[in-house]
């Protein structure tokens, strides 16, 4: 009779705060405000402690601002000049290239070469070779270390994110900002430790679902939160109308009393989580207007960027992310949506290299101007390439989904600008030289962090997962500073 006694008050008691969530949070965002309503034992920081022992490696970089091109940016309009392809423009695909390969939508088609739609020239001390479609990042050359042999697994758009987001194919897994803050934990009292920003322009927008900044299996507090481009930033941060100082005061503290009579009993690290959650939405109450108001900053920084204030533009987020970094939040990931150029290549590469190319050379320039680039890790790039083989009709050619070979680059945070990495085959399809798996991307971006991959873990399902899979990573020592 006791257990079943102890298992009613348990059901009720998970059934209650089920049920009560959205007024909970509601009501200790009040208590909050009113620290004399909550004792000093039941009160905890909304930061998240990381993991003891790490950093284990000398921390080059203290965030990360994940720039991805979401839809396939092509190589071959970028950072990978082809002159071989260029001759073979409109002629057979050679077929020791392609069979037995994995195409996307031209499976079983006839396959054409497609040259390069613009021209490449040497930029900076370095000599990067940069396309046309990029003048912005053809100015900081020099900053900018280029991964021209990048693969990933997977074909299509939402499984290949995945990949590039969690290390695997596998939905449900971590994402690579929820493991960085389990690894490290977070730093900010008002924000979280992971913020999500996204833009639209372009082809064919393709749609990014919420589990790509998951927190899969670790702890829920180390997921991502995505930032609205309008209304409210965040959803269900403001007090609900109605509720009364003294019916607050109350309901909060039978929800302690609950919380500590069972925390005795039995430790519960997701109420432990919620109640923290509760308190960083209070914070963010006022740090989130204040972080989206942008009327602060002086009119040649707006300028430079190219927006007139938090409007959801790729320009806006970039400045957005600037302003995350210099308060705290350890990994700012940017989608934009745009870059699935199966046909009119040319003028959706001029729409989305308009409107993501010079915001990006105002992110680095500003990081820069401001000390934070030495201490920020940048990466651009997008979940795969494109072909080196014409897709579409007539005058109008665009590129498929491409995984064995694409372009990436990483900037600040202790990588060697001005250099580049890898190399694709003279028609730009497979990575032939220092090939980069995906993998391998998150083993450097761990190891800059101070993360040792191989230790960075969890069990799970009897295995110790990490973001960098079972298989072996390396991290990509040619293109860091010693």
């Amino acid at each position: 009779m006791e257990s079943l006694n102890r298992y009613v008050q348990e059901l009720n008691r998970r059934t209650f705060l089920s049920r009560a969530s959205i007024g909970l949070g509601a009501a200790a965002l009040h208590a909050l405000s009113k620290p004399s309503l909550l004792s000093a034992s039941s009160r905890q920081s909304p930061n998240a402690p990381g993991i003891d022992g790490f950093p284990d490696l000398p921390v080059k970089a203290k965030r990360v601002i994940f720039l991805c091109m979401a839809g396939g940016p092509s190589h071959l309009e970028t950072f990978d000049p082809k002159p071989t392809l260029a001759r073979l423009d409109g002629q057979p695909m050679p077929e020791s290239f392609t069979q037995g390969q994995p195409i996307a939508q031209l499976q079983g088609k006839e396959l054409k070469c497609l040259g390069p739609q613009t021209q490449f020239s040497k930029y900076g001390q370095s000599g990067q070779q940069i396309s046309d479609f990029l003048p912005w990042t053809a100015k900081m050359a020099d900053e900018i270390a280029i991964v021209r042999s990048m693969v990933t697994d997977q074909i299509n758009h939402d499984p290949a994110h995945t990949v590039m987001n969690t290390g695997t194919s596998i939905s449900g897994r971590p994402s690579m900002g929820a493991w960085i803050n389990y690894g490290l934990g977070t730093v900010s009292d008002n924000l979280p430790g992971f913020v999500v920003l996204s833009s639209v322009g372009g082809r064919n927008p393709q749609p990014i679902a919420a589990r790509q900044w998951h927190s899969g299996f670790l702890p829920s507090r180390f997921q991502g939160v995505e930032f609205q481009s309008s209304g409210d930033p965040v959803h269900y941060a403001r007090n609900p109308e109605g509720i009364s100082r003294d019916r607050q005061r109350s309901l909060v503290s039978t929800v302690q009393e609950l919380n500590q009579i069972r925390n005795r009993q039995h430790f519960d690290p997701e109420i432990e989580t919620r109640i923290s959650a509760y308190e960083m939405a209070f914070r963010m109450q006022a740090s989130v207007p204040e972080l989206m108001d942008l009327s602060d900053e002086p009119q040649h920084v707006l300028d430079m960027y190219g927006t007139a204030g938090a409007d959801g533009s790729f320009a806006a987020n970039c400045l957005l992310a600037r302003r995350l970094a210099e308060r705290g939040v350890r990994f700012i990931h940017l989608y934009h949506r745009g870059w699935d150029h199966h046909g009119d290549l040319e003028p959706y590469m001029n729409t989305c290299c308009g409107l993501t190319d010079k915001p990006t050379w105002a992110l680095l320039t500003d990081l820069k101007q401001r000390g934070l680039l030495e201490d920020t890790l940048v990466i651009w790039g997008g979940e795969f390439g494109r072909t080196p083989m014409f897709q579409g009709k007539g005058k109008n050619p665009g590129r498929d989904h491409h995984i064995k070979g694409f372009s990436m680059w990483m900037s600040g945070g202790g990588v060697r600008g001005g250099t580049n990495y890898g190399a694709t085959d003279e028609l730009g399809y497979h990575a032939v030289e220092n090939v980069t798996h995906v993998r391998d991307l998150h083993a450097t971006m761990l190891h800059q962090l101070g993360i040792n991959h191989r230790k960075l873990s969890m069990k799970f399902q009897g295995l110790d997962a990490r973001l960098t899979g079972v298989e072996d990573a390396h991290v990509v020592k040619s293109i860091l500073k010693a």
